[in-house]
């Protein structure tokens, strides 16, 4: 089936996309909307096609322009990439919808230079999940990291200097990981994966390998924003141009701790990882928990809802961290559950985000007051959102933490467990408190009956869209689990 080249224009569509974006969102506006929609609409239903194909006849891998591994570079279609594949091209789309509006609103006569970088960023992003290339992964992921700075720096205020930030701590993460397929290079003399896995075990050098997947996995923790790590993030996401917070949220550490996942088992053996290494192992673990805690308590210090939703984002790294490590099999589908759902928990809060920012240009604490009255759908999906991420049954958060908690306890990693159900009552308070003043709190200006003021239609449908996939997914866990994450595992698990 290794045929079919569906794959690789899931990734093209957007690349080529953006260039007519560029084109002629210059001349008019209306063809930025249709252009944008249309493509990440036929790679949606393109990687739905290959996940179907990968789940009837297996995963495959694909040579570019006819060159063949080791020395072309090689793209590998498994059933953990093309998860990814339909997760990243699903999530844009519903992204999208929303973020054509209100990009009009917040860079009017930009759009067409906003809607080429993230096209491109789109593009970066499924070509990340599909390389099977050490070095390519690194081009791949500086593609995803310039779009994204210059996405947010966009944005008004304080936005340019977050940029800035994070341009720093993302090429000193870059050449962490460039550092580490360099010594791997100078042992094996490849960068294909899959053949520098076979290498390794043939070759000494326990220090040197050590180091390189040190240096690498550090480079991943950084573009992550793995705690402490994450200086970078809280500034960025919550000042980058809504449009782009909606889909940058949702996708780039996801994306990040799936490349973790790759670059460890696909590179380096089970063995090495874990078996060599307990002390090592242990430690990860505990790093994740202390994540989780740290990242926890200063989402509770916050006054901004989007502000106080990155800081939780930050704990969620540390929850499929901690996950991956936790080097059991109930663990790592845990883990890569928990990136699906994740994923939509956050689309989901900052769609509902987005909203409230169009109709009344704050999402201060205090600007929400009397919100359920005045936006009730809007908050409705929120309210759905807001208890997947506490881990209320029977949304799709639920199930992904439940496994984790499992496999915490079948490693018998008591301080993660007691970080993920702190994480979960801290994640209550926070959205309670929310409730609390969208819900009881008068408005002060209108005394009686607030005023409707929802969203646009366009605005309220992907939102709508994303807070019944939370549900859908959660009640539909038990066959997703059996028939496509366990798939998912890595080999050895």
């Amino acid at each position: 089936m290794s045929t079919s080249n569906l794959h690789v224009y899931v990734m093209a569509a957007p690349l080529l996309t953006a260039f007519f974006v560029n084109l002629v969102g210059r001349v008019s506006k209306a063809w930025i909307a249709p252009l944008t929609l249309g493509c990440l609409a036929f790679s949606s239903a393109a990687s739905i096609i290959v996940l179907g194909r990968v789940m009837a006849y297996g995963g495959f891998s694909y040579t570019v322009g006819n060159w063949q591994a080791p020395y072309g570079i090689e793209l590998v279609v498994d059933h953990l990439s093309a998860v990814m594949l339909v997760l990243i091209s699903v999530v844009a789309f519903i992204a999208t919808m929303s973020a054509l509006k209100s990009t009009s609103q917040e860079l009017p006569d930009q759009e067409y230079l906003f809607f080429t970088l993230y096209l491109i960023l789109i593009a970066g992003l499924l070509g990340l999940v599909l390389t099977a290339d050490a070095f390519n992964l690194y081009v791949l992921l500086e593609i995803t990291s310039i779009t994204t700075y210059g996405l947010i720096a966009m944005g008004k205020g304080r936005a340019p200097l977050a940029s800035f930030n994070y341009i720093i701590m993302g090429s000193i993460g870059a050449s962490f990981y460039l550092l580490g397929v360099g010594y791997l290079y100078l042992m094996t003399g490849s960068l294909n994966m899959a053949d520098i896995a076979q290498i390794l075990p043939t070759i000494g050098g326990g220090a040197a390998i050590a180091t390189a997947l040190a240096f690498m996995l550090v480079g991943l923790w950084v573009k992550m924003a793995f705690f402490p790590l994450h200086g970078w993030l809280p500034n960025a996401y919550s000042l980058a141009p809504t449009g782009a917070a909606i889909l940058v949220a949702p996708l780039m550490t996801k994306v990040t701790i799936y490349l973790m996942v790759r670059v460890m088992f696909t590179i380096f053996s089970v063995d090495l990882l874990f078996l060599q290494n307990p002390a090592v192992q242990n430690g990860i673990v505990w790093a994740a928990a202390l994540a989780i805690i740290c990242a926890s308590s200063l989402a509770l210090a916050q006054r901004d809802l989007k502000r106080m939703l990155t800081y939780i984002i930050v704990a969620e790294v540390g929850y499929m961290v901690g996950g991956v490590w936790l080097a059991n099999s109930t663990g790592m589908t845990g883990a890569i559950l928990h990136i699906v759902n994740d994923a939509l928990m956050t689309l989901c809060l900052f769609l509902a985000i987005a909203a409230i920012l169009y109709r009344l240009g704050s999402v201060e604490f205090d600007s929400l007051q009397g919100i359920y009255r005045k936006m009730p759908i809007t908050m409705a999906a929120f309210t759905v959102g807001a208890f997947a991420m506490i881990g209320i049954p029977p949304t799709a958060g639920f199930f992904s933490k439940w496994y984790l908690l499992l496999g915490g306890i079948e490693a018998g990693q008591w301080g993660y467990v007691v970080a993920l159900l702190f994480s979960s009552l801290v994640n209550a308070v926070l959205f309670f408190r929310i409730i609390e003043i969208g819900y009881f709190h008068k408005d002060g200006e209108h005394h009686g009956h607030e005023k409707l003021a929802e969203a646009p239609l366009s605005m309220q449908i992907p939102l709508l869209i994303s807070a019944t996939a939370l549900i859908v997914i959660g009640l539909g866990s038990g066959p997703l689990v059996e028939k496509i994450i366990k798939l998912a595992l890595p080999v050895g698990f």
